[in-house]
């Protein structure tokens, strides 16, 4: 899929306030992990997150993403009335109905004519929902849309250590749960318009490839209060199916590592993003680590990596930048945008 009249106006990152370290989480387990002969610091060890981000109690995914989504408005410099589409991407939700969409447009007096839903696709919601918003774009339906994500992790996790801190706890269940506590909670909005109507310093969105692997689909799978996962072979499977699509992406994208200037990756934990760095022969100086401080924020990782490195100075104009997912299905995608 390519795109020649999509570009990036803005992208927000919006993080939660409470910072919670993996070392306060291994005290609330300390009993469990003992009885089952883990060592101490193991949490922060094996997944190299030194801390991650929760909302206060209260705050809902869609008052999240209605943060993001107010301050990615305003940095686009568009009028929110011109906006054509709200995509809600968050793997969390406010209800099962209504949308989190309709919650997030209501909060931001829309005009009736902006279309909003959401989707779900895992972690790569966002991808997907930049894809969307790309097509219609491109087709002359809208001129500007917004894409959305409010994810907040604390139930889970809270409901996850209090599983593993109980006597009953055994080493399968330690290792079925303890992916469910390198998620953090944060934050992300995206506004895109047309490029040919776009102020200047917009960023073209020039296209995306995606490929599945389904018949992984049972390697991962999460409730509200519960997350169980593979994590080996949910790494084994995600780089396997990551590397069919870096081929797809060198043909239909033209990637070849070193054209490539930037590397915003959807990051899980310090093992998933040096072994897809070394796997699909990635300069990791190219990678701006996020996870260290903010675990894995679901689909709301890839934007929220996007807007940091802006921040922090990484991106020149016009530098090709690689946008990276693999979500539990299992499924892949992998974005360009010139900067």
């Amino acid at each position: 899929m390519k795109f020649n009249h999509v570009a990036i106006l803005s992208v927000v990152g919006v993080d939660a306030p409470d910072r919670i370290l993996s070392a306060d989480m291994e005290a609330q387990i300390e009993g469990s992990l003992r009885r089952l002969g883990l060592r101490p610091g193991m949490l922060e060890g094996l997944s190299g997150i030194r801390a991650r981000r929760f909302w206060p109690r209260g705050v809902q995914p869609s008052d999240a993403a209605t943060q993001a989504a107010r301050e990615a408005i305003r940095a686009s410099g568009i009028d929110a009335q011109r906006l054509g589409a709200l995509i809600n991407t968050s793997v969390c939700r406010d209800y099962v109905e209504p949308s989190t969409a309709c919650l997030v447009h209501g909060n931001l007096r829309l005009p009736a004519e902006c279309l909003n839903f959401d989707i779900a696709n895992a972690c790569l919601g966002f991808l997907n929902g930049m894809e969307l918003i790309g097509n219609m774009i491109e087709r002359g339906q809208i001129e500007y849309g917004v894409v959305v994500d409010g994810e907040s992790s604390r139930f889970i996790v809270e409901q996850t250590l209090a599983r593993i801190a109980s006597p009953q706890c055994d080493a399968q269940t330690f290792r079925d749960n303890f992916a469910t506590l390198t998620l953090g909670s944060g934050a992300a909005a995206m506004v895109l318009g047309r490029a040919e109507l776009a102020p200047p310093g917009a960023h073209r969105f020039t296209g995306s490839v995606s490929l599945a692997a389904t018949e992984h689909n049972g390697l991962c799978q999460g409730q509200l209060d519960h997350m169980k996962t593979d994590s080996q072979k949910l790494l084994h499977a995600g780089v396997a199916l990551a590397s069919q699509t870096w081929r797809r992406a060198q043909a239909e994208l033209g990637w070849r590592a070193e054209l490539l200037d930037e590397l915003v990756l959807h990051q899980v934990s310090k093992v998933h993003t040096e072994t897809l760095a070394g796997v699909l022969g990635l300069d990791v100086d190219k990678i701006l680590a996020i996870y260290p401080e903010y675990g894995n924020v679901g689909p709301a990782s890839v934007p929220i990596a996007l807007a940091r490195s802006a921040e922090q100075g990484r991106l020149r104009p016009g530098a090709r930048v690689a946008l990276m997912g693999i979500g539990s299905g299992l499924n892949c995608a992998m974005a360009e945008v010139i900067w």
